[in-house]
């Protein structure tokens, strides 16, 4: 699909291989929002192969246990919705009894003035511990 903004290798890249990519969102009411896409466009769970289906999982639970480990939330939000872009993809959230929109999903309308919150040295951090639970990226 040329039309399809996930198509495109975009974004800040953690983690790649020739299945998915890990990208940091920049987003700076959610630190260490992450997002796992598809390297090719794939619509659903289900259209993919139950190995590769296992192996993305497996991507986005280590993305969550690399959060949860430096970023230190006190809730994990994961989500694949797809609803406006088509591409399979997962989000996943660390989240903050105190963020801009808690206790609602971060697409919500805000709840709050925003507090900053930052992670120091958070991007480097991040691509240490994938590699080390996922392999070297394949960039």
């Amino acid at each position: 699909m040329t039309d399809c903004p996930l198509c495109a290798p975009a974004g800040d890249s953690l983690w790649r291989d020739d299945l998915c990519r890990v990208i940091l969102v920049d987003n700076p009411d959610c630190p260490g929002f992450c997002r796992v896409i598809l390297n090719r466009h794939i619509k659903e769970m289900t259209d993919l192969p139950a190995s590769e289906r296992q192996r993305l999982m497996t991507v986005v639970f280590n993305v969550e246990a690399v959060l949860r480990e430096i970023v230190k939330p006190d809730k994990i939000n994961l989500a694949s919705l797809g609803n406006m872009t088509p591409h399979l993809h997962w989000h996943v959230i660390p989240r903050f009894a105190d963020d801009r929109y808690f206790p609602d999903a971060i697409w919500a309308p805000p709840r709050r003035p925003v507090s900053p919150r930052s992670v120091a040295d958070l991007r480097p951090r991040l691509v240490l511990a994938l590699a080390a639970g996922l392999g070297p990226s394949r960039e």
